[in-house]
C-alpha cells in the first residue's frame, strides 16, 4: 500500500505532535516532516515534496497562505490543507485563492481530519462543512453582483423599456404603456442595443432574460 507522505506545520508544538500521534495510528499515513513557520515549511517541502501539507493558517515569519501559493505553484502533486481556528470570510477565500485543496478547523474530529486528508489525498477539494454555506453565499453574492453590473450602464427608463422588448411589444406598446412617444422609443431601443453590444430586439430580449433583468429594477 501507497503511504500518503505529509508535513505538518503548526507554530505550536503540542499541536503538532497531536496531529502526529493521531496520523500516525493510521497505517496509510507517513508524517515525513514537521515545521513551526512558514520558511521552514517551503524547506521542507522542497527536500520532501510530500503528498499533503497540514498547516496552520497563522505562522510566524510569513503566512501559511503565503506558504500554500508558493508551494501549490511550485510543487503542484503537494495539496494543502488549511487548518487554522478560524472561520473568517477574508482567510477562507484567500486560502482558495491560493491554491488550497482543503480548508477545515482546527475543532474538528480525528476521524474527519483523516477522510479530509485521505479526501485531497486523491486529489478532491474539501470544505469544512462550518464554512461551506459561507461559500454558497459568496457564489450567490457574486453571482448576484455579475448580474446587476450587466445593466450598470442602463438608465432605469432604458431597463423598463428592455422588460417590454423582452415581452415582445412594439414600439408602438411600449410607447403606449410608459407614456412616450414612438420615436423616443425607438430611440431608447438603438440606444440599449449599442449599450449592450446587440445587434437586434432578440438578441437584447435574450440578453435582459439570461441576467434577470427584472430583479435589478429599482
Amino acid at each position: 500500500m501507497t503511504r500518503q507522505r505529509i508535513i505538518l506545520v503548526d507554530d505550536h508544538e503540542v499541536v503538532r505532535l497531536g496531529l502526529k500521534a493521531l496520523l500516525d495510528r493510521h497505517p496509510q499515513f507517513e508524517v515525513v516532516a514537521e515545521a513551526g513557520t512558514a520558511r521552514e515549511a517551503l524547506q521542507l517541502v522542497e527536500q520532501h515534496q510530500p503528498d499533503v501539507v497540514v498547516m496552520d493558517i497563522r505562522l510566524p515569519g510569513g503566512s501559511g497562505i503565503e506558504a500554500c501559493e508558493k508551494i501549490t505553484e511550485k510543487f503542484p502533486k503537494t495539496q494543502v490543507i488549511m487548518l487554522t481556528s478560524y472561520a473568517e470570510d477574508e482567510m477562507l477565500f484567500s486560502a482558495i485563492r491560493a491554491g488550497a485543496a482543503g480548508y477545515v478547523l482546527k475543532q474538528i474530529g480525528g476521524d474527519d481530519l483523516v477522510r479530509a486528508i485521505e479526501a485531497v489525498g486523491r486529489g478532491e477539494a474539501l470544505l469544512d462543512p462550518a464554512v461551506t454555506q459561507r461559500i454558497f453565499q459568496e457564489v450567490r453574492r457574486a453571482a448576484k453582483e455579475e448580474e446587476a453590473s450587466a445593466f450598470s450602464h442602463l438608465t432605469q427608463q432604458e431597463k423598463h423599456v428592455l422588460i417590454l422588448v423582452s415581452e415582445g411589444k412594439t414600439n408602438r406598446e411600449i410607447a403606449r404603456e410608459l407614456y412616450l412617444g414612438e420615436g423616443t422609443v425607438r430611440n431608447y431601443v438603438s440606444s440599449i442595443l449599442s449599450k449592450l453590444n446587440v445587434s437586434n430586439r432578440a438578441e437584447a430580449a435574450a440578453y435582459a432574460v439570461e441576467h434577470n433583468l427584472r430583479d435589478h429594477l429599482d
